[in-house]
This record gives C-alpha cells, structure tokens and sequence, in this order.
C-alpha cells in the first residue's frame, strides 16, 4: 500500500499552523522571566560608576513598568474615578506581565481589548488611547523576548481582529484598526531587525571560534606531518646503515664463530623487520607528491650555513656556544635546527631591520636554545607595525616549536621582549651516554 503523497500547499499550511500553535499556543502562560542585562554588555560596562553600572542591568526592567504605569494614567485620563482606575488596570497589567510571561500577556491583551473598551466607552474603536499604548507596547516587548515569526503571528491576528471590530462592532466609533496595524508592523519589523542581526552576530562569531579551532588543529596536524615525515628520514637511515653493518660484520672476521655469524643475522632480521615496520607506519604521513629530500637532514653543525642565509635576508645574527660541543641524538639535532630555523624566520617576518642573538648552550642534562630578537628598527618599525603581532602560542611557526619540544619532553617558552623584541628559549633533555668499560669500543 503505497502511502499518499502530499501537495506543496498542504505541507505549507501544515507548517503554519504548527508554527501558530508553537509560538502562541504551546503553554502560553509559562514562567519566562526577563533576566537583567550583562554587566559587561555594550552600554552597561562604558557607564561611570559601579553603583549606576549595578542599577543599570535592570533597565529594561524599568521601562517596561514605566510604560504600563503611562497606560494607566491614560486611562484614568480618559474617565477617571474608580471604575476606570480598574478597567484601567488590566491593560496596563498586561504591560507589566510582559517581564514573566510574555506570550500569556499578549493572550490577556488582546482578548480583554474589546471589555475594556466596551467599559471605558469613548469615540474609538477596537482601543482607546490606554488600550492602544499598551498592546502596542506588549507586542514590541513579546517580539524582542521570543522570535521574529511569534511577532508575524501576533500582527497577524491582531489585523484580523482589527478589521473584524471594525466592521462589524464598530458602529458610529472610529476605528483605530488601520493605526495599529501600521504602528505595530513598523514596531515588530525594528525589533525582528534587530532580532536577526543579534542572531546572525552570534552565528558568526560562534562560526568563527570553530574556524580558528579547526584552524588550530590543521595547524597542528600539519606540523605533526611534517615532524613525523622527518623522523621517518632520520631514523629509516639509520635502521638501514644498522641492517648494512650488521650484514658486512661477519665478513670483517676472519672465520668468525657460529654463534657471532648468528647474532650478526638476527640483528640484521630485527633491523629490516623494524625498518619495515617502520615504513608501513610512518610512511602513511607521506603525501601523495611528497619527495624525500636528497641530502640528509639539517644538524646543528649546518646552523652556519643557515646563519649566513639569513644575514643575507637583511637580518643581523650573532651566535654563541657554551659547554663542551658533542653529538646529540638526530632528533634533537634536527629540533633544535627546526627551532632556531623557525624563530629566525619568525624575526625576518615580523621585525625587519633587527638584530638576533642565537645561544647554545650544551649543558649536563641536554640542549638549552635561546633566540631572541630586537625591535624593528627605523622605517622598518612602521611597516612592522601593521603587521600583526607574533602571539606566544597561536603563531604556526611556534606551533611547531611547542610540538618539537614536547615530543622530546622539553620545555618551549615565546614571548615578546620588553624592548619591544621576541624571545624564544627552549630546554631539551638528552640522556647521559653511558660510560664505556675498558675493550667496549676497540
């Protein structure tokens, strides 16, 4: 039994009434209290004093009890003495109930227009001049609480009971009908207004957290890739010159024992199983046009080279090394150069015309880094300044400071300087080499 279609214009009514029944009828008379505004609102936070600042929040508050206090007054203006003072009261009512129940007060509005009206008696009709203010004003208010589609049906059906009143219970009384449709659509159209821009504001700006965290993470990801295609260099080369010598081994022995022959092949099986291993892992970080480098990877023996680049860029470098030089692993070798690479270019971007200062420092318990810069100098400082300014931690470039670091369990610092400079220090742990015996080595 197929199931029978529905027309467009069903579906389109379908969801108006649904919309109706959603907005206007789905417990109308819920408690929804209007909460104050934020202290550190647009207009609450640039007023001069904590005491006015404090009062401040609850001025919408205010003005909403003001205008139902004016509807009142209206409406003792009009007759005065106590009957009016209570037919008075329920439109201004009305006003009030906005700041807890808003779609309830709407409700009450407008089916007590036509008994208020009736008892106040006057030359308008379906509102007098209390009854106009105040359902005016309870519109605006229900429109700026709830949604511009609630303020679509509100001015729906109060046109609809306007040229109903009009034409039918008018009798020989004007009628205000006309008025309140063209007050109230030009009322409820500034709030939806302002409505909408609201909501597409926080859209954009909730939009744009997620961009800069997405952002981030393709930052990070991409320096992991490339820190990872780079390990996979260092350490491949080194497993495949550790599975060559273990091969040519035996063969530097004259005669060499069974067991030594054996232990040369099973460190050789170990080594390209590993180096295997190691391909099928890693290599997935490889990018489909990815080409390995032809020559070896940076150490800090190249930094020279490096150093002279840059003062051929325009920037002035100094360097200087303590403690007793030795050779440190490849992959602090290669982070380390990455580091200062990195934090120099950071310097020719963002501070043109300064000088550097590159420190070494090889220490008992690993490698101390520390790249600093000056100011930019002469017409190179206004051109620096529109740039925008290195952030200690959101720059791409000490992104992958941080990840270098942290995966060798060190340690990263990068902030700016107070002469107006950038300082990036780095600490990483290298591991004793252990001590040879006598005959280890020989």
């Amino acid at each position: 039994m197929t199931q029978k279609t529905r027309s467009p214009e069903y579906a389109m009514a379908q969801g108006l009434v649904g919309g109706l029944r959603q907005d206007l009828l789905l417990d109308p008379f819920a408690y929804r209290p209007l909460p104050p505004l934020s202290p550190d609102g647009p207009v609450v936070r640039r007023l001069p004093g904590a005491r006015i600042r404090r009062a401040a929040v609850w001025l919408p508050h205010a003005l909403v009890l003001f205008l139902a206090f004016v509807s009142l007054m209206l409406a003792l203006d009009e007759g005065g003495g106590l009957g009016m003072l209570l037919v008075g009261l329920v439109p201004a009512g009305a006003v009030a109930m906005t700041l807890i129940r808003p779609v309830g007060a709407w409700w009450v509005s407008i089916l007590s227009t036509p008994f208020v009206t009736a008892l106040a008696g006057g030359g308008d009709w379906p509102w007098g001049p209390s009854g106009f203010l105040s359902h005016l004003a309870v519109m605006t208010v229900v429109a700026a609480r709830t949604r511009p589609r609630t303020a679509g049906w509100m001015w729906v059906l109060t046109a609809v009971y306007a040229a109903l009143a009009g034409t039918l219970l008018a009798g020989g009384y004007a009628s205000l009908g006309p008025a309140m449709a063209f007050c109230s659509a030009v009322s409820l159209l500034l709030v939806s207004m302002v409505l909408v821009r609201r909501t597409a504001k926080q859209e954009v700006a909730a939009q744009q957290t997620v961009t800069a965290a997405e952002r981030d993470r393709r930052t990070l990801l991409e320096e992991r890739t490339t820190i990872a295609r780079e390990l996979h260099d260092v350490v491949a080369h080194h497993m495949s010159v550790v599975a060559i010598q273990a091969e040519a081994a035996p063969y530097r022995v004259e005669n060499p024992p069974p067991e030594l022959a054996q232990a040369f092949a099973t460190i050789r099986e170990n080594a390209v199983a590993a180096l295997t291993e190691l391909r099928r892992i890693l290599g997935v970080v490889r990018a489909e046009d990815y080409e390995a480098p032809d020559a070896p990877q940076p150490v800090l023996r190249d930094l020279d080279a490096l150093l002279a680049n840059v003062r051929e860029a325009g920037l002035e470098t100094e360097k200087t090394v303590t403690g007793a030089v030795r050779e440190l692993p490849p992959g602090v070798e290669l982070s380390a150069y990455r580091i200062i690479q990195e934090a120099l270019s950071n310097a020719l971007r963002h501070a043109p015309g300064s000088r550097a200062k590159v420190e070494i420092a090889y220490v008992l318990g690993g490698l101390g880094l520390r790249v600093v810069n000056t100011a930019p100098q002469g017409a190179f400082a206004t051109a620096a300044a529109a740039r925008p300014p290195m952030t200690g931690g959101s720059g791409h470039g000490i992104t992958g400071m941080r990840e270098r670091v942290g995966m060798l369990n060190g340690e990263l610092t990068a902030a700016p300087t107070e002469e107006g400079g950038y300082e990036v220090t780095a600490f990483v742990p290298v591991a004793a080499a252990p001590a040879t015996t006598p005959g280890e080595g020989s």
